[in-house]
């Protein structure tokens, strides 16, 4: 009598893996780079170079210089992590717009550039100030400081002003269209940027001042954008979006 011996194969088990935010890190990374350029510049401009920003003569004066030094360091800070913002989140937004993207990347470098500038003007004030104490022809010295500090604040007018709203413009457009995040908070950078850069222009043209009651709606708005969008990808990252669905090969 013949015994038929069955043999059932049994298919292999493949376990599955929960899928992996590729985007995390470079959200997390460009959150903190927006975070930093707050915690930078904020005390820089409120504090460290208040005493060569508010004094006409403070090239012939007692003078400050380690507390500009460290404000115009702090200055440095800010310009590289804002070039580091746009890095960090280039790969993931150029591909809801490589052009906006690439857009973005070079407004920040630009603001960074401008940036510095002022941070030069505003130590060659302390060095000539280190450099000429006690000379004769104080009228001409006062003149010079006086001139390097307008430098200084005519790049605070094309650098966190101006450039910072075409970038928060070109950023929140892409951060709209691919709902990355929120759309309140894009939307607050697209109100921002406007009323900014006809502030910021209004000062180019001599009709008002720097901090004048023009500035209060685009900066307290470009201020909360940037405040929010900095905290919302440090720490919830972005969003499922159709452009995050397939990671990078």
């Amino acid at each position: 009598m013949a015994t038929t011996t069955t043999t059932t194969a049994i298919a292999p088990t493949t376990a599955r893996r929960a899928p992996v935010d590729w985007t995390r890190n470079n959200a997390r990374a460009g959150g903190i780079f927006y975070l930093i350029t707050f915690a930078a510049s904020i005390p820089a401009a409120f504090y460290f170079l208040a005493p060569v920003l508010n004094d006409p003569g403070y090239i012939v004066g007692s003078g400050a210089d380690t507390r500009v030094v460290v404000g115009c360091l702090l200055d440095v800070v800010t310009a590289l992590t804002a070039i580091g913002s746009a890095v960090a989140v280039y790969p993931v937004v150029r591909r809801q717009n490589e052009s906006l993207a690439l857009g973005f990347v070079t407004t920040r470098m630009f603001e960074a550039t401008v940036i510095m500038i002022g941070v030069v003007s505003l130590l060659a004030v302390v060095t000539l100030r280190r450099d000429v104490v006690g000379a004769a022809d104080q009228a001409s010295l006062v003149t010079t400081g006086q001139a390097l500090v307008a430098v200084r604040d005519y790049t605070f007018q094309f650098g966190p002003n101006i450039s910072a709203a075409l970038n928060a413009l070109m950023f929140a457009t892409l951060l709209y269209k691919s709902r990355l995040v929120p759309r309140l908070i894009p939307t607050m950078g697209l109100v921002a940027a406007p009323l900014l850069i006809v502030a910021s222009l209004a000062v180019v043209f001599g009709i008002t001042e720097q901090g004048s009651v023009w500035f209060v709606p685009g900066g307290a708005l470009i201020f909360v954008w940037e405040l929010s969008v900095g905290i919302y990808m440090a720490f919830k990252g972005f969003k499922p979006s159709p452009i995050t669905a397939t990671p990078p090969q």
